[in-house]
């Protein structure tokens, strides 16, 4: 057969598909992007050797089978024409419409996506890929037919290259195919992908099924002529069927549990497949009637259908001969969705065409999106691994609606799904009637029940610790970027100092004014406080801001100790007027100083000072209310403010005023108290009062050495359980 032959015979095969699935499918228009794709691609071969053409006729085979419409047959023939041939756009748009040439031009920006250990980029192809989903959902069904026939095909191809694509399939590919539901689809690229990520354990599992594969087909013939004849007697009309599971399922058991070939029990299962639901639940107790069920092992994924619409009845029952298997109950309609997803339900608007009338099947996907814009790449790929591989719960709202949730999720996870304002003003949760704590976790068939308060503080801190859901996780830190901007800060400060240290970093090497508007700009912030904020309510980690800044920050120490002269000649006059508490007043030598009660500021505080009338000079935070309210525009007023720097401070202690927000329990005085001490830091006053909302408000005069010192204190303070807010004296 010459290599046109074999051309026109893989065309037939395509006609013969099609004419199954789409009888009134528009053949002379597809025939034409053939044709079209046919002479694009004239000159090109593939890596076997034969022409490139059977490349797009087989992709187009797979969407033929996976029952997609005709632009989306015509698209999977022309997809590589924008990509490597001279075609354009245009001549696409011009000859097949343009629903065709935007399937196929974002087919195209999908194929330059190449995969890279890479978390950053890694994210940016797959926000690409959601993106497209977005838009048009047929974009991504035929990249997945392209990469299925890739795969297929991947012998042909270098080692390195093998496994480079064995994993963007596992990695990218069969989670999105899982999503959507094309379980078969799915299930294929898995098997195909961990045959070049790990051949010989493939070829153990291979050889092992090959030695028992007499055995395996009788065990299969008994049962499914059991179940067919009992079925039968009693009227139920049924297609019985059973396989072995396929090859990635056994490789997770054996090598995930570390299981040698037989001691994996579940490696059978049996489909049985109905004409209605009534027939689904009847064959459910025959099969238990026949078959010992095993306790906890049954689903009903017909009453609570799965995100990617899979519905079936599952149940793990042990047959006479002591052999545990799975049998899976489904009508018809339901067996052609759990083979290929979405696309089994493909419907469109009238004179739409290429927009899905039932866009809730794969809302998911906008949600995904939209709740990821301001995180950073390790956080974007998370959230991606949990919405497509998690195990899911369902549970019931007190009205009946169904939730589902990541397996693991609380009674916050679930309140986040309802609302952001329901999460926010959270109090209590009641779980089946009964009040649980917030980290319990649920189960499916739980009626969960959100107590709110419009008196509620918030969320906490510790919710992050102990949540599930991306979605939850992204609205708590959005109401804390809101909400607590100076609480941040503390914790951003704290995280960055602790990242500078592990890297041999010094602060104050990157506040120098001549280091600080670079490392910002490098950074994307405006000020140091907006970088702590964003690191202190998680959108931006610390990690990532400095391995941005390093090279520039080490490369500014170095340059200035090469060139730092000994001394300035400025210093002389500065020596006449000596620093009186450790602070030097502009202008004025020996004068009285005093810190301001409104804002006690500390060392490392930007601060201003203020000429009273017989009391000397005040000093101020520059962010403390009484200063910013302050009228400075006056001649008088100006005379009066006065620059104040702080000199030698070593040894001295400051005192300052934290104020917190408690919940009252037994003990909680105790431990704000052994944290200050375990600090080092000296209390000088400890006042409490209660609040109308049962709170209880607390003010703590200390001494400290520092900013720093303060800071650390306070975020050790804001650790301690049943504390609300931690703040200080100021503005």
């Amino acid at each position: 057969m010459t290599k046109m032959d074999d051309i026109a015979e893989k065309y037939r095969q395509l006609e013969t598909v099609i004419l199954n699935n789409h009888p009134d499918s528009d053949m002379d228009r597809i025939r034409a992007a053939f044709e079209f794709a046919l002479e694009a691609h004239d000159t090109q071969m593939r890596k076997d050797g034969t022409k490139f053409i059977t490349h797009p006729l087989a992709a187009a085979t797979i969407v033929a089978e996976i029952g997609l419409d005709e632009d989306s047959l015509c698209a999977a023939l022309l997809h590589d024409c924008i990509e490597d041939t001279s075609a354009t756009f245009d001549d696409i748009n011009k000859l097949f419409g343009k629903d065709v040439a935007e399937i196929v031009d974002g087919v195209t920006k999908l194929s330059r996506v190449t995969y890279t250990s890479k978390e950053e980029e890694q994210m940016e192809n797959l926000r690409k890929m959601l993106i497209a989903m977005a838009q048009d959902i047929r974009v991504i069904l035929i990249k997945i037919a392209d990469r299925l026939h890739n795969m297929r095909t991947m012998e042909y191809v270098s080692e390195d290259k093998q496994r480079e694509k064995a994993l963007e399939t596992m990695e990218m590919y069969a989670p999105i195919a899982h999503r959507l539901g094309m379980q078969k689809i799915k299930w294929e690229l898995e098997d195909l992908s961990i045959q070049y990520l790990d051949p010989v354990g493939c070829y153990e599992i291979t050889e092992g099924l090959k030695l028992r594969r007499v055995e395996d087909e009788s065990f299969f013939r008994l049962i499914q002529t059991k179940i067919t004849e009992r079925l039968a007697g009693n009227g139920i009309q049924c297609e019985v069927n059973g396989r072995i599971k396929h090859l990635y399922s056994i490789y997770r058991k054996m090598y995930g549990e570390n299981k040698v070939l037989s001691e994996v029990l579940d490696l059978y299962a049996f489909r049985v497949i109905v004409n209605n639901i009534a027939d689904c639940y009847n064959v459910l107790g025959y099969i238990h009637d026949m078959f010992k069920p095993m306790p906890g092992c049954f689903k009903d994924y017909i009453g609570t259908p799965k995100p990617n619409m899979y519905q079936s009845l599952h149940t793990n029952v042990i047959g006479s001969e002591g052999i545990p298997f799975e049998v899976q109950i489904r009508t018809w309609e339901m067996h052609q969705t759990a083979e290929y997803g979405i696309a089994a339900h493909w419907k469109y608007k009238e004179g739409k065409g290429g927009k899905v009338a039932d866009e809730e099947k794969f809302a998911w996907i906008r949600r995904l999106l939209e709740s990821q814009q301001d995180g950073d790449a390790q956080d974007f790929l998370h959230a991606l691994k949990v919405d497509m591989f998690a195990d899911e719960v369902f549970v019931f709202t007190p009205g009946g609606d169904v939730i589902n949730l990541p397996a693991g999720s609380t009674p916050i996870d679930f309140a986040y799904n309802i609302h952001s304002e329901v999460g926010n003003r959270m109090t209590g949760a009641l779980v089946n009637g009964r009040i649980v704590p917030y980290a319990h976790t649920l189960r499916s068939g739980d009626i969960v029940k959100i107590l709110t308060s419009n008196s509620a503080k918030g969320p906490s801190r510790d919710w992050l610790e102990i949540i599930k859901s991306p979605e939850a996780r992204n609205k708590i830190r959005q109401w804390f970027k809101k909400e607590r901007r100076e609480e941040n800060i503390i914790h951003g400060k704290m995280a960055f100092e602790s990242e500078l240290r592990h890297s041999n970093i010094q602060l104050a090497d990157i506040t120098r004014d001549d280091v600080l508007p670079k490392v910002l700009a490098r950074a994307s912030f405006r000020s140091l406080d907006e970088l702590y904020a964003a690191i202190g309510y998680g959108g931006i980690t610390t990690q990532k801001i400095v391995n941005k800044i390093r090279d520039d920050v080490r490369a500014s120490v170095k340059t200035r100790k090469k060139e730092e002269l000994p001394t300035k000649p400025e210093k002389k006059e500065e020596t006449r007027i000596k620093p009186v508490k450790g602070v030097m007043v502009e202008g004025l030598g020996n004068c009285l100083v005093k810190f301001a009660r409104c804002c006690s500021p500390v060392p490392g505080d930007p601060v201003v000072g203020f000429i009273t009338k017989g009391y000397g000079v005040s000093v101020h935070h520059q962010d403390c209310i009484n200063y910013i309210k302050a009228d400075k525009d006056s001649e008088a007023a100006e005379r009066r403010w006065v620059h104040v720097a702080w000199a030698n401070t070593e040894g001295r202690d400051y005192s300052t005023t934290i104020y917190m927000t408690i919940r009252e329990r037994i003990g909680i005085v105790v431990d704000v108290a052994t944290v200050l001490n375990t600090l080092n830091i000296r209390i000088v006053s400890f006042n409490s009062k209660n609040n109308w909302d049962g709170n209880v408000s607390v003010t703590v005069v200390v001494d400290v050495k520092s900013r720093d010192e303060l800071v650390t204190a306070m975020a050790k303070l804001m650790s301690v359980p049943g504390v609300i807010d931690v703040r200080r004296a100021g503005g």
